[in-house]
């Protein structure tokens, strides 16, 4: 992987805690970056290029009108005022090079100074086996903090682990060992027909960014919702608001504005028909 920096742009050593998404069931994750860079009116810095995301082009995602700026797979955007890099994939990964994609990222990353990275995504409604709305949508985190996947912080904050997690099991294990560099013998390997329930979740893209960033000494929050395929719009702020709880900032000091508490990407106003009701937020 290599990033190319923007003509009189540059990293900033500031910016230690870093924030993108898994890609998942719905783009939440991608959504949810949407949100945090065009609240923050975060600086794109540059753009990471990568044998293993597949290549796309677009327009400024978050200029109010067309100005000649392309968007492209992998970009850096960097919030110095609240020490944040975000990083915004636009385009999945090449089918059996998640692993190798992770790894490079996560190289990245230690490189570039991170110390803490935060993965947003969505999960299968389908697959959620203990349904409680009684709350409202929930959060459910996995994190680098202790082996078994908790963090004393996330649960303070009412969310629950990721219940599937189990670092015993053979493709968390498998994705452990890889992820260290570490040879893994023919026999023990996890063949793609021979998978079962248990291996579903560690099958997910999250999966493969969590044991690599764990694996190069990051500590890692994964923060999910839920969702199904459609508008995604609500889940995308569920999941923005849970990125700000744990960075412990509020989305109004994004721009000093406490009454105004999400600047939306002009990118949204036909990602989903028209203009959603911002009324509700």
């Amino acid at each position: 992987m290599e990033f190319i920096v923007e003509e009189g742009k540059q990293l900033h050593k500031e910016c230690s805690t870093l924030v993108l998404p898994a890609l998942s069931i719905g783009n939440v994750g991608q959504l949810a970056v949407d949100l945090l860079v065009s609240s923050q009116k975060a600086e794109r810095i540059g753009y990471l290029d990568d044998p293993n995301v597949l290549p796309c082009v677009g327009n400024d995602a978050y200029g109010p009108i067309p100005c000649g700026n392309l968007a492209l797979s992998l970009e850096a955007y960097d919030s110095p005022a609240n020490a944040l890099t975000l990083v915004q994939q636009r385009s999945p990964v090449v089918k059996g090079k998640m692993v190798e994609f992770a790894n490079n990222l996560a190289e990245f990353a230690a490189a570039s100074g991170k110390k803490h990275a935060i993965l947003l995504s969505g999960l299968d409604f389908g697959r959620w086996q203990r349904i409680d709305m009684s709350s409202g949508l929930q959060t459910y985190y996995l994190s680098s903090t202790n082996s078994d996947g908790t963090d004393d912080d996330c649960e303070r904050l009412g969310w629950k682990r990721l219940q599937e997690y189990n670092p015993a099991q053979r493709s968390w294990k498998y994705l452990s060992t890889l992820a260290e560099g570490n040879p893994m013998p023919e026999d023990r390997l996890p063949y793609e027909d021979e998978l079962e329930e248990e291996d579903y979740y560690p099958s997910l893209p999250f999966a493969a960014l969590y044991s690599c960033f764990k694996a190069k000494g990051l500590k890692v929050t994964c923060l999910f919702c839920y969702c199904s395929e459609g508008d995604n719009i609500s889940d995308a702020f569920h999941l923005a608001e849970a990125a700000c709880k744990i960075l412990g900032i509020s989305a109004g000091h994004f721009h000093g504005e406490e009454n105004v508490k999400w600047l939306i990407p002009y990118s949204w106003k036909t990602v989903y028909g028209p203009p959603p009701d911002m009324s509700i937020f």
